[in-house]
């Protein structure tokens, strides 16, 4: 019987220099998308997911990161006492309970292996899922879910994929797979960051993955990949042999909020899709776009 996947590791230890100098005093996870930080919206998809133990790998500088999801007795009451019940419920779903959460600390950037690699004496012997709240994907059910539903088929480890323009696929690990209409892949290989012209395909990796304890073993070596980093694509690509590895095309929209372009497409994505924001951002975004082609 497969284990359910109840931990997941959420590596925040950058240092979010693209968006300095915002993140010279404020962890780039919390900076906010509408109304809610970065990192609330990996939180939600986890507990969709049935996650209930999260793991932080942070560095130097996030303590306002882990203020964020304690609880604020005095705004509690405060709000309790002005009768704004709504704000009141909005702050204690942000809050986590003792020992649900828990915080370890990355000392070298040496890449995203690594940063996983840190928790491994919290995950132990269980399958895990890894999210990478800079990953902000819209979707109707949350993309964990779908994957952890997809894991129950199929064991072993799984990686969340999608389809990237051919001059694009330097910028992420790609996955050696054929595509079909099936939207769960077998994965014959994983390639971190190749050329253009050597990609064995565009289906990339993106940050959301379900791994088995294994992987953590492998990430052991240690061994330096591209950039000079610990990935963890490789680590998971010794597994495709043994445990197998999948990719799931998933259904939904991934912004990628650690560029600025990316950030601004989500939150005007984010805002539009809201009914209290909908009418005076849609008529904003008229005036400019009408303001442009006249200037154009």
């Amino acid at each position: 019987m497969k284990k359910k996947v109840s931990k997941a590791i959420f590596p925040v230890a950058g240092m979010g220099t693209r968006f300095l100098p915002a993140t010279k005093s404020v962890p780039k996870e919390i900076m906010t998308l509408v109304d809610r930080p970065l990192v609330q919206y990996a939180i939600d998809e986890a507990r969709a997911a049935g996650i209930k133990e999260f793991i932080f790998i942070t560095s130097r500088g996030k303590g306002a990161l882990e203020d964020y999801f304690d609880h604020a007795p005095q705004l509690e009451q405060e709000l309790k006492k002005k009768g704004k019940d709504e704000l009141l419920e909005i702050l204690k779903s942000t809050n986590m309970e003792s020992g649900e959460i828990a915080y370890t600390r990355q000392h070298k950037a040496l890449g995203l292996g690594h940063a996983v690699w840190c928790a491994r004496r919290l995950i132990g012997d269980e399958p895990f899922a890894v999210m990478l709240p800079d990953d902000v994907i819209a979707a109707e059910k949350p993309c964990l879910q779908q994957m952890v539903e997809a894991y129950a088929e199929t064991g072993g480890n799984m990686v969340a994929a999608m389809e990237v323009p051919q001059e694009k696929t330097s910028a992420y690990g790609i996955l050696d797979a054929d595509r079909g209409a099936d939207p769960l892949v077998k994965v014959k290989g994983m390639v971190e960051k190749p050329d253009a012209d050597k990609a064995p395909s565009n289906l990339a990796v993106i940050g959301r993955y379900i791994l088995t304890p294994q992987v953590l073993k492998n990430l052991n070596k240690m061994k330096s990949g591209a950039g000079g980093e610990v990935q963890l694509t490789d680590a998971i690509a010794q597994e495709i042999d043994a445990e197998g590895v999948h990719g799931l095309c998933f259904e939904g929209e991934r912004f990628d909020c650690g560029s600025k372009s990316g950030f601004l497409q989500a939150t005007v994505a984010f805002g539009l899709s809201r009914p209290d924001l909908r009418d005076d951002l849609r008529a904003f975004l008229h005036e400019v776009v009408a303001e442009d082609k006249a200037a154009g």
